[in-house]
Formats: structure tokens, C-alpha cells, sequence
């Protein structure tokens, strides 16, 4: 077994948020690159999610986040299936993480599945629209919607966007590694954002 310098677990823990040991093994799997460590850990938290994809979320908890300044706060649903990891460190301080990630980005939505079709349907169109314009050849222009839709989920979708705290990883697969460190299924179930004025 390769030996792993200490420096090296810290900088892949501190870009995934996972355990010494996790990390550790990921690095002597990669031969000691942290990118391909943070890779494995990465495919190891989908692959968690896709197993327990099917579970029952009975349990949760509902978590307020107030921004310093107390003009924005949020709250966000969590349901897992026990309430014993509801009340862990991991899923709370995940719901704290998604609070003021929520207060930053201002997502309209959960998931693209939740938007408006008739909204979706007016963006591509403008879309569509502003490349004929730009004199674009038709038969790029649907792939080039394509994208530009992608492009909006990652704006306005929470599980789409950029984690606000480390930009490495979406909000889903942030929770994806929460739900490979404590082997459970864990969903947001929702959330609202308050802002003074808005």
C-alpha cells in the first residue's frame, strides 16, 4: 500500500467534505492524485444515491437558515429514513450549507423537472429567436438551445447550481456525498427564501 502523505488526505477532504478514511483510501486507489481521488469519491457518492434511490424518506428535518444582517433567511426540508441520521452533524450541517447556499443563489426551482413548461417554452423560443437573428445555421441552432436550456437549469435549479462554498460540485452531488457518508437516502424536499422588500 502506497503511503500517503497527510497533506494530500487533507486537500482531497477539504474539497469533498468526507472522512479521513474515505479520503485516504480513494488517494491509495489513485496512486496518491488527488484529482482522481476526488473522481472516485465523486462516482462512489452517485453510486450510493443510485443504490438507495428506491428508499422510503419518512423522517427529516426542517432547517432555518438566517443570513448575517437578518434581511434573508430560508428554510429547507431534508427527509432521509431514519431519524437517527436526521439528526446527525452530517445532515445538519448539510442543511445549514443548503440555507445559505439557498440565501446566495436564489434558485426559483428544486429540479428542471419543477419548472413552468410554458416558462421553458418561452426561454427556448427567445432562444431560438436570438441565434436566427445572429445569423447562427438552423441546423446548429437546437443544439445550441440544448445548451443554453442547460445553462438556465444551472442558473435557476438548486439541484443544478454550483455549490456556493466550493464550486467543484453541484448541490446534487453534495448531497450525494452526504449520502455516501452516512448510507442513507437524502432528498430536499423543498425550500422558500424570505428576503426583506422582495
Amino acid at each position: 500500500m502506497a503511503q500517503i502523505d497527510r497533506t494530500l488526505i487533507q486537500a482531497v477532504r477539504d474539497r469533498t467534505g468526507l472522512g479521513m478514511m474515505d479520503c485516504k483510501k480513494a488517494l491509495v486507489e489513485a496512486g496518491g492524485d488527488v484529482e482522481k481521488a476526488i473522481d472516485l469519491l465523486r462516482k462512489k457518492g452517485s453510486a450510493v444515491a443510485a443504490k438507495r434511490a428506491s428508499k422510503d424518506t419518512g423522517e427529516g428535518i426542517v432547517h432555518a437558515y438566517i443570513h448575517p444582517g437578518s434581511r434573508v433567511g430560508v428554510l429547507v426540508e431534508l427527509n432521509c429514513e431514519t431519524d437517527f441520521v436526521a439528526n446527525t452533524d452530517d445532515v445538519i450541517k448539510l442543511a445549514q450549507d443548503l440555507g445559505m447556499h439557498i440565501a446566495a443563489m436564489r434558485p426559483l426551482y428544486l429540479a428542471p423537472e419543477d419548472i413552468d413548461p410554458k416558462f421553458l417554452e418561452h426561454e427556448k423560443q427567445v432562444f431560438k429567436e436570438q441565434l436566427l437573428e445572429s445569423g447562427k445555421p438552423e441546423k446548429l441552432i437546437d443544439k445550441i438551445v440544448e445548451g443554453k436550456v442547460n445553462k438556465l437549469y444551472s442558473d435557476i435549479c438548486l439541484l443544478k447550481q454550483s455549490f456556493v462554498k466550493n464550486d467543484q460540485f453541484t448541490v446534487e452531488e453534495l448531497v450525494q456525498n452526504v449520502m455516501a457518508k452516512t448510507g442513507e437516502k437524502i432528498k430536499i424536499r423543498r425550500f422558500a427564501r424570505y428576503e426583506i422588500g422582495a
